[in-house]
């Protein structure tokens, strides 16, 4: 699949990922009221600021149709750029809240949901290609933010640098060959803020790093 000819947003009815594809499937029957399809991008197509995510959760950007609305991650993303003035509105875990994004786009390494929220490498890779046209729809981007090792992997790949020249850590700052800068989060996963990995202060801080960037 040649990159160029990809678009920026997977179709919702992907057929890429066969095991994606079957757990679609078959959350459409188990779940028929969920979005079940590939999770498109939210945000401002100008923004200056992409947020690259790992993939939708199945209660999540899955049922709602829109990235991180509808579970534990999203009150804390969300939370966090409205504090930080990314975003406005209030936001009610409904892709018809009227929250809106400010300078800001979130898109995922995977657009669909995978089983235990666990996509494997074949599945990475097979969606990178809409991730690198993604990046390519926004050459004004000028931080990008991933959230937890995979996205940050997806998205040093996507650029074609190496890992190796480009470790993740949490709050790393990474500047890259093109002028742009790469910052890396834990993922604000219910389970990295209840054990403590990541704290609400600890991503406030992360997005003052990326505002001073801008």
């Amino acid at each position: 699949m040649a990159t160029q000819t990809v678009p920026a947003e997977a179709p919702r009815e992907c057929p890429l990922c066969p095991r994606l594809v079957d757990f679609r499937e078959a959350n459409k029957v188990k779940f028929p009221s969920y979005f079940n399809g590939a999770v498109e991008s939210f945000g401002d197509e100008n923004a200056r600021l992409l947020i690259v995510g790992l993939a939708p959760g199945l209660h999540g950007a899955n049922q709602t149709g829109r990235p991180f609305t509808g579970d534990y991650a999203g009150d804390l993303l969300y939370y966090a750029l409205k504090e930080k003035g990314f975003a406005a509105g209030t936001y009610d875990k409904r892709p018809d809240d009227g929250f809106t994004l400010r300078d800001v786009l979130i898109s995922n390494s995977v657009r669909c949901v995978p089983p235990e929220n666990k996509p494997t490498p074949a599945e990475i890779n097979t969606c990178r290609p809409f991730l690198i046209s993604r990046m390519q729809a926004m050459p004004q981007v000028k931080v990008m933010l991933a959230l937890g090792k995979i996205a940050h992997d997806s998205a040093v790949k996507a650029m074609g640098l190496k890992l190796s020249a480009y470790p993740f850590g949490h709050a790393a700052v990474h500047t890259l060959p093109d002028g742009r800068t790469l910052v890396d989060s834990y993922h604000c996963s219910r389970y990295n803020v209840n054990t403590g990995r990541l704290t609400t202060e600890m991503f406030l801080n992360v997005l003052d790093i990326c505002r001073e960037r801008l």
